[in-house]
């Protein structure tokens, strides 16, 4: 987890989640969570961005926001390999993250929670639960 959600702010702008996926990942159904997402958020006039990573540490960008994705579908989707990879909005030129904050990301949920800076007290409680649900697999 990244950015303002974190934080104690008691209205958090927007939701940024950083998740490693591997090369041959069908992002389909993240694609789909991360709509639904941006659908609950927006509905509260807040944002939300899903950023990837490879398995290596280095950002290879946002999931795609279309419900179809590739060129014949959006003429005007800035991705620099639109539709190679479904759902990959590699959008490098306009978004970049820190190569830190993508090896080191704030909170780290999986596989065990790692706190790198404060988090907001009401997300302690969920991560305890998270923590103890982990560990009944």
């Amino acid at each position: 987890m990244l950015g303002s959600l974190l934080s104690s702010k008691s209205d958090p702008k927007d939701v940024d989640l950083l998740l490693t996926v591997d090369e041959e990942a069908d992002l389909t159904a993240l694609a789909a969570a991360s709509r639904r997402l941006m659908g609950m958020t927006q509905s509260k006039n807040k944002g939300a961005d899903v950023f990837l990573a490879n398995p290596l540490g280095h950002y290879i960008g946002r999931i795609c926001h279309w419900r179809r994705c590739g060129p014949k579908f959006r003429v005007s989707c800035d991705a620099q390999n639109c539709g190679q990879r479904h759902y990959l909005h590699d959008d490098l030129d306009d978004i970049t993250l820190d190569p830190l904050l993508v090896k080191e990301p704030p909170l780290e949920i999986w596989p065990h929670v790692v706190h790198r800076q404060t988090v907001a007290g009401d997300l302690l409680p969920f991560l305890a639960r998270f923590e103890v649900s982990r560990s009944e697999l």
